[in-house]
């Protein structure tokens, strides 16, 4: 079930309760009007919802504290889907997990268009009001917590210094389904382009590309400056190989890892 998204606080519940009193239920609506208005309001308690600091900003408002809510809500089911790999949970419960982050993904971000936000950044900055500068930098809330949920999707984890491809709450409509063209600046500034198959993806990491490509097996390649490839069957990465990507050697130029 969810909630009626066009409710935004109780003069809505109370406009549709109008309404229904108009339709033959004057009687029910006079009787439960004040309770359906507490129990919205105990549920959403919107007056708590003022920031961090308990009172409003000049430059904040519910949606924008709202929004970053729901990005902090898809980043802890996420977190809770990798705990319940770890914990060797069954099949049912995680495919349970992995259907409720979706179904939070759907509710913010790029879902969402700038009519149904009721907003369109154009500037670098969250807030800008009118008769001020830049507030707050934009690099912050939302964006943070829908940057660390992406790379978890993709399932590009660093643990104790190595990095680790486990994409198991990728899903597979992200693939191409036809063959395809990435683009991307290396390491030197300059633009790169990489032909993909279809069922592949790709993103970068450290302004290194790295190639999800799905078929049988697993492990991954490794290319290097001077067109060596190095294969493993592991999907982990070494700590020098780590090291060499995080310090950004240029010494590995690709990372293709079959899914």
């Amino acid at each position: 079930y969810h909630f009626n998204g066009s409710f935004n606080n109780a003069q809505s519940v109370s406009s549709a309760l109008d309404e229904l009193a108009q339709s033959g239920y004057r009687d029910l609506v006079e009787k439960d009007r004040s309770l359906i208005l507490e129990a919205f309001e105990k549920i959403f308690d919107h007056q708590s919802f003022t920031g961090r600091s308990g009172t409003f900003f000049g430059y904040e408002g519910l949606g924008c504290v709202y929004w970053h809510m729901v990005s902090k809500l898809l980043l802890a089911a996420q977190e809770n889907y990798a705990w319940a790999r770890q914990q060797a949970a069954g099949e049912a419960t995680l495919q349970a997990l992995s259907g409720h982050y979706y179904d939070i993904r759907n509710g913010i971000g790029f879902n969402k268009t700038p009519a149904e936000y009721g907003a369109f950044p154009s500037d670098p900055y969250s807030h800008t009001p009118g008769n001020a500068g830049a507030q707050q930098p934009g690099m912050t809330g939302q964006v943070k917590e829908d940057i660390l949920s992406r790379f978890g999707e993709l399932g590009l984890v660093v643990d104790q210094g190595r990095i680790h491809f486990q994409p198991n709450l990728l899903r597979p409509s992200e693939f191409l389904p036809a063959p395809g063209s990435f683009s991307y600046f290396d390491l030197q500034g300059r633009q790169q382009k990489i032909e993909l198959p279809a069922g592949s993806l790709a993103f970068t990491y450290c302004q290194v590309p790295v190639i999800y490509r799905q078929g049988k097996g697993t492990g991954l390649q490794l290319i290097e400056t001077d067109g060596t490839v190095r294969e493993q069957a592991s999907s982990t990465l070494s700590l020098d190989d780590s090291a060499s990507i995080f310090r950004r050697r240029g010494k590995i130029v690709r990372i293709e890892v079959a899914v």
